[in-house]
């Protein structure tokens, strides 16, 4: 039996908390697709659930043929501390405007 995890992030788009405000609005920004499972490593009995996102950027990952990141979702959801703060590692997205620049930077990448 699949372990489902307790928390799911949304999909959407998110900020990895390396975003600068003052650069692009498509820096380090990412698109969720999901959370999987390694049908391999047999996460159904070990808590390996992995998300499934792309970025919105033009990374090694995008160039290497528009491929999807993975990351484990323990790891997606955890803090991480910067300068002393606990912060997010991953942020939703919430503001309407930046929503807009980013669906149109989704489809000029990738439809």
């Amino acid at each position: 039996m699949i372990k489902v995890p307790k928390t799911i992030p949304e999909k959407g788009y998110y900020y990895h908390y390396k975003h600068d405000p003052k650069g692009d609005v498509n820096n380090y920004a990412y698109e969720v697709i999901g959370v999987g499972c390694h049908t391999e490593d047999d996460c159904r009995e070990q808590d390996q659930n992995l998300m499934v996102y792309r970025p919105l950027y033009k990374s090694s990952v995008y160039e290497a043929g528009r491929l999807f990141d993975i990351r484990p979702l323990e790891m997606w959801m955890e803090d991480v501390e910067v300068d002393g703060v606990s912060v997010p590692r991953f942020k939703l997205i919430t503001d309407e405007e930046v929503i807009a620049q980013l669906d149109d930077i989704r489809t000029d990448m990738y439809d």
